[in-house]
């Protein structure tokens, strides 16, 4: 008996036909680049920052912007949006002091139109950038704001209300991780998706490649001045749009000196700064934007009211949108839990920001046997809140842990839901109205216990300083999870238990676009994470890949895998068709294809070949 020695792994590769050794080699090149591409781009981005310098940024600030106490005159008595006697000016205050901050002019479909236009024509270079020069613009915002965080803050607090603290940790914080996280990771976001081809499109390479939309129209909420004019912007300009943010009425003063940064950034590096245009108005600003033939885009974070607004205004002009509505999250404290470590999360949950927080807790479950325990620990943390003016002015020094709440009208909201609530049997354990120590429009920290579903702030959001307390009976996380998902909202959850596993089943049945396990806000900080819920906290995502990748359009792409190998239409199926022949040909490169019989496809190979 004689034995061929075998063949060696590239004898066997010539024994085959040249277009299957060719597919071969290509496959594995693509294997081996796409292997070692994510190490060099990494490497490549590293050098680019050690060998690059972002310029400086000279931006002029006004007495108010410059030093706490910039703001001269006597609080107003009744201080109003609308001028009677400036009828096409907006007025800006001071929530806390209720001073007297500016105008800001109250745009009409005219000047949205033009600035939009103003932004389209921008775009058409900028989309030619390269992410170089686009991660260069986002480090030059990134070094100013390092630089001038007080500056910010200041302006932060002035114009919504909140401590300094407040804004550094929800404005600027946030803000620099989003640049950061952009930057390293926002062009292998982009890069061409390659799909599977299938057996038979071998012959073929297929992708979808991320096109800019063209201009990205935002409607800001009021909560983060700073951060939700400058998260879109981020995002937008990276994916090479043009960005026009329709900042809110209630905190337009601030966005003056924020776009001056963001356009500053655009002109030293060499760019228009017209890609990046700021709004200001009301509601009729706000759907002249929605309805702008220049505007190929919505993304809108407020209310579901005004959010049904938005996608109605949309409707008409097939223009897609992303809706981020808010939110009622829960926050679930299991029988098992360590009091010390979980007080500290139910405070910063409720009062960051005074709870004006759309991922901010406002139903806190606590399980039955341990909820006297928390109350005895968390009521006198509450009650030793100190609030007041953030800024060192009119005779104040700022050390303050709950500011003010920014939206005149939403002291009324928080009042009418704590009364129906008392008169509905809950038990106010302190706080509950408006703080009548101070002149701007403050509420007090507040806690209830014993909401039930039949209470109108159980299923509202708030948006307030109100710690809503729900006991879950018997300490059952069956029932606990049937309370959590009673809610038309579904943005985020937490979820604390010693036992993760235990904690992970409980989130996995809520219903919500959000999960965090043992911690709180947290995934704000993943900027690498999508960020958005579901029911009537709305739908799409900003944040993370799939954010990014929602401000552009998805284009297929089919091209040759190998020169030279085409497509070609067999003659059986080339018009004209002799029907009996095409259906017999086709039925059998059916079989061939998708039979899963071995026997069935090599006799549908034979019947191929005799229609051919």
């Amino acid at each position: 008996m004689v034995f061929s020695s075998p063949m060696s792994p590239l004898e066997t590769l010539q024994q085959l036909p040249i277009i299957i050794q060719a597919f071969l080699v290509v496959s594995v090149l693509h294997f081996a680049v796409s292997t070692v591409k994510p190490l060099s781009s990494q490497l490549f981005l590293l050098l680019e920052f050690a060998l690059t310098r972002p310029p400086k940024l000279s931006v002029p600030l006004t007495d108010a912007e410059a030093t706490d106490d910039g703001i001269k005159g006597e609080p107003l008595s009744q201080p109003q949006l609308s001028i009677p006697t400036e009828p096409n000016q907006i007025q800006c205050w001071d929530p806390s002091t209720l001073q007297h901050l500016g105008t800001v002019p109250a745009m009409g479909r005219e000047e949205v139109d033009a600035l939009c236009r103003r932004a389209a024509e921008a775009q058409k270079k900028w989309s030619r950038t390269t992410y170089a020069q686009r991660r260069m613009v986002l480090r030059t915002i990134q070094q100013y704001i390092l630089s001038h965080q007080e500056d910010i803050c200041r302006v932060c607090a002035r114009d919504s209300g909140k401590p300094k603290v407040d804004a550094l940790l929800g404005e600027v914080m946030t803000t620099c991780e989003k640049i950061r996280c952009i930057n390293q990771n926002g062009q292998e976001w982009l890069q061409r998706s390659y799909r599977p081809v299938g057996p038979m499109m071998i012959h073929k390479t297929a992708y979808v490649e991320y096109v800019p939309y063209g201009v990205l129209g935002v409607i800001a909420p009021w909560n983060y001045p700073f951060h939700n004019m400058l998260n879109h912007v981020i995002s937008g300009l990276f994916s090479g749009n043009a960005v026009v943010s329709k900042v809110s009425e209630y905190t337009s003063w601030s966005a003056a000196y924020f776009t001056r940064i963001v356009k500053a950034a655009l002109e030293v590096n060499g760019h228009d700064s017209d890609v990046v245009q700021t709004l200001t108005g009301l509601g009729e600003c706000g759907q002249a934007l929605v309805q702008s033939p220049y505007v190929d885009k919505i993304i809108f974070t407020g209310s579901p009211g005004v959010g049904r607004k938005v996608m109605s205004g949309c409707a008409p002009h097939l223009k897609p949108c992303v809706l981020e509505l808010g939110g009622k999250d829960p926050m679930v404290f299991c029988d098992d839990v360590k009091m010390k470590d979980v007080v500290p999360w139910a405070m910063r949950g409720c009062f960051q920001n005074c709870g004006q927080n759309c991922c901010g807790v406002e139903r806190l479950f606590v399980y039955e046997s341990i909820q006297s325990k928390f109350l005895t620990a968390i009521v006198p943390r509450v009650e030793a809140l100190r609030q007041g003016v953030p800024n060192a002015v009119c005779g104040n020094d700022g050390n303050v842990d709950c500011g003010a709440m920014i939206m005149p009208a939403q002291l009324d909201i928080i009042e009418a839901l704590v009364k129906d609530a008392v008169e509905k049997g809950a038990k106010l354990h302190c706080g509950g109205k408006r703080n009548s120590s101070q002149k701007g429009q403050f509420f007090e920290p507040t806690i209830l216990s014993g909401i039930t579903s039949d209470m109108r702030i159980s299923k509202e959001e708030v948006f307030g300083p109100v710690m809503c307390i729900i006991t879950v009976p018997n300490d059952s996380d069956d029932e606990c999870i049937r309370l959590v998902n009673d809610c038309d909202f579904g943005l985020g959850a937490s979820v604390y238990s010693s036992s993760q596993k235990r904690a992970v089943k409980i989130g996995s049945a809520i219903r919500s676009g959000m999960v965090t396990i043992n911690d709180f806000g947290v995934n704000y900080l993943i900027q690498s994470l999508p960020f958005g819920g579901v029911k009537e906290s709305g739908f799409g995502r900003f944040a993370g890949p799939e954010g990014l990748r929602a401000c552009c359009l998805e284009r297929s792409v089919v091209i040759d895998r190998i020169p030279g190998v085409k497509t070609s239409i067999p003659p059986p199926i080339d018009y004209p068709i002799e029907a009996k022949q095409g259906l017999n040909f086709s039925m059998s490169l059916m079989k061939i294809i998708y039979s899963e019989s071995l026997f069935s496809k090599l006799a549908a190979i034979v019947q191929l070949i005799r229609n051919s």
